[in-house]
C-alpha cells in the first residue's frame, strides 16, 4: 500500500519565547511529520531584518517567506499567542499550501484586553529575570520541569526591546479582525483552563466569533497560556487532526 502524505507543520511561538518551545511535540506527531518552529524576528537568536516594522503584517510577511525559502508545498500552521495572531493574518492571505490553522492561546484579532497598569507594569519588566521568574509562575498552570522554567526565563529575556515595545504597544493593539473573512482553511482553537494571560472567555468572545463557522474550541483542563509545554499531547493530537 502506498504511504499516506503527511503534512508539514509549521509552528510560530509566543511573544518572548523561541520556537524551540514545540521541541516536545516532535516525538508525538506522526512518524515522518516535518516540524519547522523558527524563532520569529527580536526573539530567540532571530535579528530583525533591516527595516523591519515588527508589526502583525510584517511578521506574517516574514513568515510567508520562510514558507517560500522553504519549499512548503503542503503544511499545517500552527500558532500560540503572538505567533496566532500572525498565523492568522497569514491565513487570511490563503496562501497556497495551507492545509489547516491550530491556534494556541492566540492573540486574539481583535486588540487583547489589557490594562493599562498591565502594559505599563510588562514594559517596566522588560531584561528583568526576577519579572521574568514571575511571569512564568503567572502564565503557567501544569507542574513543569525545572529546565523548562529556565528555559522560558531565559528566552523571556533574549528577546530585543525593540520585539519586545512594539508588541506591548502595537500588536497587541491591532485590529486585523476585517482579515479573517479571508481564511478559507479548518481552523482549531485551544486555550488552557487557567489561562490568566488571554483567558477562555476572551478566546470564546474575541477569537471563535471570527474564524470560520463550525470551528472547535477546546479548553484544556489543568492548563494556563503556554501549552506546547503543559499539554503537549493535546496540542500534538490537535496538529495531527
Amino acid at each position: 500500500m502506498p504511504t499516506a502524505h503527511i503534512p508539514a507543520v509549521l509552528a510560530l511561538h509566543y511573544w518572548a519565547g523561541a520556537g524551540h518551545e514545540f521541541d516536545a511535540l516532535r516525538p508525538l506527531l506522526p512518524a515522518g511529520t516535518q516540524l519547522l518552529a523558527p524563532d520569529l524576528p527580536g526573539f530567540g537568536g532571530q535579528a530583525a531584518p533591516v527595516g523591519f516594522d515588527y508589526s502583525v503584517g510584517a511578521y506574517a510577511a516574514w513568515v510567508a517567506k520562510f514558507v517560500q525559502q522553504n519549499g512548503l508545498d503542503d503544511y499545517v500552521l500552527v500558532g500560540h499567542s503572538m505567533g496566532g495572531k500572525a498565523a492568522l493574518a497569514l491565513a487570511a492571505t490563503r496562501p497556497p499550501g495551507l492545509r489547516r490553522l491550530v491556534l494556541l492561546s492566540p492573540s486574539p484579532p481583535t486588540p487583547e484586553p489589557i490594562s493599562d497598569a498591565d502594559r505599563a507594569a510588562a514594559m517596566a519588566a522588560y531584561g528583568q529575570a526576577a519579572e521574568a521568574e514571575k511571569t512564568f509562575h503567572k502564565i503557567t498552570q501544569a507542574p513543569l520541569p525545572d529546565a523548562v522554567r529556565r528555559q522560558v526565563v531565559a528566552d523571556n529575556l533574549r528577546t530585543t526591546q525593540a520585539a519586545w515595545d512594539a508588541w506591548m504597544l502595537g500588536g497587541t493593539r491591532e485590529n486585523i479582525a476585517a482579515l479573517m473573512r479571508g481564511i478559507a482553511v479548518p481552523c482549531h482553537l485551544l486555550v488552557g483552563a487557567a489561562d490568566r494571560a488571554i483567558t477562555p472567555a476572551t478566546q470564546s468572545g474575541q477569537t471563535l466569533p471570527l474564524l470560520p463557522p463550525g470551528t472547535p474550541l477546546t479548553v484544556v483542563p489543568g492548563a494556563g497560556h503556554l501549552l506546547p509545554y503543559e499539554a503537549p499531547g493535546i496540542v500534538a493530537a490537535a496538529v495531527a487532526g
